[in-house]
Order: structure tokens, then C-alpha cells, then sequence
């Protein structure tokens, strides 16, 4: 994921639920130096645990869809790249809009959009309909060739703003 979001070459970037931070790690190790990060997530256990184990990347205890950008960037910022492990097919559909409408706004132009499936959850009705509202939201949406060794196995979206 952090190859498909290009993170390598990112300012800026904003992970959506980095739970326990295995992918977290994958990120830090991508971003080049000087590149500001922001992790947002929902548990307040895992965003102790993220503070203590990654200490030069930030980390907020709030909900996708609530985070006030405009208090931790201003309102003309925009991040690079925005990768989230949100379990997309789990959440209710207005949870789905909700989230993207609050925070693609804040994708720069140019910038990618970065999230994963589970295969066979993308075709439950929840992971339907996210799709559809990916492309909807950012048109160029592709997706990758399924990773068969992953447990369970998933692909990669990858949208364009």
C-alpha cells in the first residue's frame, strides 16, 4: 500500500485507522525525510501504543469522519497521500460517505487515495456500494491484482484526486 500510494515521494500524509501500526511501519520506512505524518485513529489504547512506538510521527485519538483538519493544518493544506486500513465492507454506508466526504477534500490535487479489501468482502453489499462510492468521489479509481498469500486475501484501491 504505501508503494501504490507513492508515499516515497510525499510532504505530507494522513493515515486513515492505523489500529496496531503494521502498516504504520510500512509508512515511516517509505516517507522521505522531512515528510509530515498524521495517524487518526478511533481506539485510545492503540493511539497510546502508536505515540510510544513510533514518537516522530503524530498521532490523534478521534473518528475519520469528526477530525478537525482546519485546527491541525489550516485550511489551505492538503496532504499527499491519505492510506487507510479502515475495514471499508464492515461499515454502514453512511459511515462510508461520511468519512470520504470529510476527509478526500484535504487530498492535494495529484494526490492518491490508498486503501485495501478483502477479497470476496468487496462484493457484500457495504463493499459494493464503497466502491461505488470511491469512484464516484475520485474517478480513476483502480485496483490491484489480488494478493493471494495475504490472510484473508485483499487488493489495493488506488484513486487519484
Amino acid at each position: 500500500m504505501a508503494e501504490s500510494g507513492e508515499v516515497w515521494k510525499a510532504g505530507h500524509v494522513l493515515e486513515l485507522g492505523p489500529g496496531t501500526g503494521s502498516l504504520t511501519a510500512a509508512v515511516a520506512d517509505s516517507m522521505p525525510h522531512g515528510a509530515k505524518y498524521l495517524g487518526i485513529e478511533l481506539n485510545p489504547e492503540f493511539t497510546t501504543r502508536l505515540k510510544r512506538t513510533f514518537p516522530g510521527l503524530r498521532f490523534e485519538q478521534a473518528g475519520a469522519q469528526d477530525f478537525d483538519f482546519d485546527a491541525y493544518m489550516g485550511t489551505d493544506e492538503r496532504f499527499d497521500v491519505i492510506i487507510s486500513g479502515l475495514p471499508w465492507a464492515a461499515f454502514p454506508v453512511p459511515l462510508q460517505t461520511a468519512i470520504l466526504d470529510h476527509v478526500l477534500p484535504r487530498l492535494a490535487p495529484g494526490g492518491r487515495f490508498v486503501t485495501f479489501a478483502y477479497y470476496g468482502f468487496h462484493k457484500l453489499p457495504a463493499g459494493v456500494k464503497f466502491r461505488h462510492t470511491l469512484h464516484q468521489r475520485l474517478h480513476g479509481t483502480e485496483t490491484s491484482r489480488v494478493v493471494w498469500g495475504n490472510i484473508p486475501p485483499a487488493f489495493v484501491y488506488v484513486a487519484r484526486a
